[in-house]
């Protein structure tokens, strides 16, 4: 087997919008850290694959398209074994609009940014990324894998806290933790988390490693929280996993975002959660990647493959009722409503109405989302590339039944879909599952997506 990676720049210039808030002017003003583009291709027998990662929020199907097409005329790789992965990083741009779709026409073009994106990022972005590929296609090695797993549950939270009234609500900075007797209006947190730290790992006969893959569950959010609407670039706990990993062992470091959509880096009973930012998660988790790589054993692998499987999910219907409501809403405010007079933060209520709409005409031009579901093998170990915000217990189901050594969940991958909850927490309420463009698909996605990639892993792993 032979692998090579490349690592490629991609902050952003002064002023590009950052994503990651809902109707907020966040203009790139200064850079904690730099964000990156990084590959990685593995071929074998003949066979080549490649994933991207990137220090992104999110990215629109039409740039993925591009991307992957272009890798693949370029390089020769199949469209189906090219994988791209943006991390939801919270403190960066996103790669086309994500936030309303071209349904939605009545946006100023000075206001263009409420659709979630900027269009004098795009092109640089798909330059650069291009040109990371181009470096990791060009530098392949003969290596050896290792392959292992650490538990570090003391980082990540379910983000769902089901309240004293039944209600659910989101602790951390919009949820006061350092009342006298702490927040006693928390009755339970909802869901599970996920403490795996997973690592794939690459080694060359001279005992360097080149290259590893490191998973982990968790938004993006620890800068972000600090400010919401700040305009600070930064690759948040991942950047800082990266770079914590390639200051001990050099070469390139791939991180992987799990099935975080509702798991946050706040612990839910801590007054002083805010103490916890992105660097000392990036040096947490970098040490517990240390102990695992002291206990692998390298191999020789030679199997790599991958499956893909498109499923049909229906957009959700508006409600009659939601429905006349954000159309009266609408039909008073055509224009945006802003909230301060600099016109950088919009009415929510108003920008949630639009949403609305959103998914109203989506889901008239397109009744069912094309929902793409990707598997790639190297070895015994599986990575598994789900689009949207998975909750957490849809990722714990697929590692739990995959017939794989490792299953890797793989958030965000190819295109942006939004939130997937469980059907439990439709229940209860929540912004995760209110019906908007960040939250369109009916409640019975997340079991369908689950079931389809067990059934890959197993047509792939066997029984």
């Amino acid at each position: 087997m032979r692998i090579g990676t490349g690592m490629v720049e991609i902050t952003p210039e002064e002023g590009i919008q950052l994503g990651g808030n809902v109707g907020c002017y966040r203009p790139a003003k200064i850079v904690s850290d730099p964000l990156y583009a990084r590959t990685l291709v593995v071929e074998s027998n003949g066979k080549k694959l490649c994933l991207i990662t990137l220090d992104l929020v999110a990215i629109e199907r039409i740039y993925c398209d591009r991307i992957r097409r272009m890798v693949a005329e370029k390089w020769g790789f199949e469209y189906d074994a090219i994988m791209i992965h943006p991390l939801q990083i919270h403190s960066a741009p996103s790669l086309g609009n994500f936030m309303l779709t071209e349904d939605i026409k009545n946006i100023p073009s000075e206001f263009d940014w409420l659709r979630g994106g900027d269009e004098r990022y795009n092109s640089f972005a798909v330059d650069r990324i291009i040109e990371s590929v181009k470096i990791a296609s060009e530098s392949l090695q003969d290596v050896k894998i290792g392959v292992g797993t650490g538990i570090e549950g003391r980082l990540a939270f379910n983000r769902r806290a089901v309240m004293r009234d039944g209600k659910v609500s989101m602790p951390g900075v919009w949820i006061p933790q350092n009342l006298p007797l702490g927040n006693t209006r928390i009755c339970y947190i909802e869901g599970p988390m996920d403490p795996e730290v997973g690592v794939l790992c690459f080694r060359k006969d001279s005992l360097n490693i080149p290259v590893m893959l490191v998973s982990y569950t968790c938004h993006p959010v620890c800068v972000f929280a600090k400010n919401p609407c700040g305009c600070i670039v930064s690759a948040d706990w991942p950047g800082a996993l990266a770079d914590e990993l390639r200051k001990r062992y050099g070469g390139n470091v791939l991180v992987l975002n799990g099935a975080c959509g509702n798991i946050n880096p706040w612990n839910p009973f801590d007054p002083d959660y805010m103490k916890i930012d992105h660097r000392f998660i990036g040096r947490t988790l970098a040490e517990m990647v240390e102990k695992v790589i002291e206990t692998m054993d390298f191999k020789e692998e030679t199997v790599i493959d991958w499956k893909v499987k498109h499923i049909k999910i229906p957009v959700r219907k508006v409600e009659p009722k939601l429905l006349d409501e954000a159309r009266e809403i609408l039909k008073q405010n055509p224009d945006p409503v802003w909230i301060n007079e600099e016109k950088t933060r919009v009415d929510f209520k108003w920008f949630r109405a639009l949403s609305i709409m959103n998914v109203y005409l989506l889901q008239q031009r397109e009744p069912e989302f094309d929902y793409e579901i990707q598997v790639f093998r190297i070895g015994n170990v599986a990575l598994v590339g789900l689009p949207g915000e998975m909750f957490v217990e849809g990722g714990l189901k697929i590692k739990l039944l995959s017939p794989a050594f490792k299953t890797y969940i793989v958030h965000m991958v190819n295109h942006y879909v939004g939130y997937i909850p469980t059907m439990d927490a439709f229940q209860r309420g929540g912004h995760e599952v209110d019906t908007t463009l960040w939250s369109k698909l009916v409640p019975e996605a997340l079991d369908m997506i689950v079931d389809t990639s067990i059934k890959l892993l197993k047509e792939m792993f066997g029984k």
